[in-house]
């Protein structure tokens, strides 16, 4: 059978699948050109990540296609229902990278509290003239410990998240529809403390919340979760990290929030225009910025492609 990772695959994950019997072709086809290459090599089973888009189109015109693989948790990208309904075996790796995600959303609460990706920035232009000021600009940061987490979607990305900030001594507060209440285990040198978290309203998250993080997929109308409505139901100066879709918050709303002090910062590893992301919120000094790379880590990549090849050979050699 022959696979095509088109955005590629750990070769940990390559390695499985080949020891069983599965041909891997990594090379990337172009968007325009994937039916009818994957129509010419006759291929059954498709991977991809975020870069590559299997709609419509492709479903409908390459018969060959028994299985998509989605290499991370969201699959906006893919017409999941419409190739359920052809019969394909649709698939994502759901937990493989929520620790990673869930590392670099602790890193960016870190980095936003103490002004660290601005800091960053302006040292290297500006710290041999102007150290003092500098000094003075970026004195001002404020702890975790103690400070109020709130966690907007609580699967497993959010609970990985709060793990970490349990860890720092933050008090964590989770909006999550879909569930009442999350046990979450902390380990602590030999011991694991569990710890449950009670769910609350959306509203009242927004009103408590020091900093907050985004764990949710795209919601089903295209609109942003939050916008100017729910900015408006922040404390003053609160941080955020976007780790999830760019267009669960409306970026014109973010801008403005950032402009009138409402947010005081803001981490994005995700935009609405990927891979091309508007100008105004790269060059923003408030917004600490990353090319989407929330799982991307090498233990990461490794499991995913593990649990790629893991559920490719289950569905052929059963």
């Amino acid at each position: 059978m022959k696979v095509l990772a088109n955005d590629g695959i750990a070769q940990s994950g390559q390695k499985k699948l080949e020891e069983n019997g599965f041909l891997v072709i990594t090379e990337t086809v172009a968007q325009d050109q994937l039916v009818e290459e994957i129509n010419k090599e006759g291929y059954e089973v498709l991977l991809v990540r975020s870069a590559t888009k299997v709609r419509k189109d492709i479903i409908d015109n390459c018969p060959s296609l028994k299985m998509i693989g989605r290499g991370g948790v969201g699959m906006d990208n893919i017409d999941v229902a419409y190739a359920r309904e052809k019969g394909i075996n649709v698939f994502n790796t759901p937990a493989s990278s929520s620790l990673a995600v869930a590392e670099l959303v602790t890193a960016q609460l870190f980095s936003l509290a103490r002004s660290i990706y601005d800091s960053d920035r302006q040292m290297p232009i500006n710290g041999k003239d102007k150290f003092k000021a500098l000094k003075k600009q970026y004195g001002k940061g404020i702890e975790l410990r103690g400070k109020t987490l709130g966690i907007i979607g609580f699967g497993r990305i959010g609970q990985f998240t709060a793990k970490y900030a349990l860890g720092l001594g933050m008090k964590v507060i989770a909006f999550d529809p879909f569930m009442e209440k999350a046990t979450i285990p902390v380990e602590v040198a030999d011991q694991t403390v569990n710890i449950t978290i009670a769910t609350s309203s959306m509203d009242e998250l927004l009103s408590k919340a020091d900093f907050i993080s985004l764990h949710v997929p795209m919601p089903s109308d295209g609109k942003a979760l939050i916008s100017t409505s729910e900015f408006d139901k922040m404390k003053d100066g609160v941080r955020i990290v976007n780790a999830a879709r760019g267009g669960v918050i409306d970026e014109d709303a973010l801008l403005t929030a950032l402009k009138n002090g409402k947010v005081n910062a803001v981490a994005l590893d995700v935009f609405v225009n990927e891979p091309t992301p508007r100008q105004d919120l790269l060059s923003n000094n408030k917004i600490a910025l990353t090319p989407h790379i929330g799982a991307a880590t090498l233990e990461a990549q490794d499991r995913i492609g593990t649990e790629l090849a893991d559920n490719i050979i289950a569905y052929y050699i059963k």
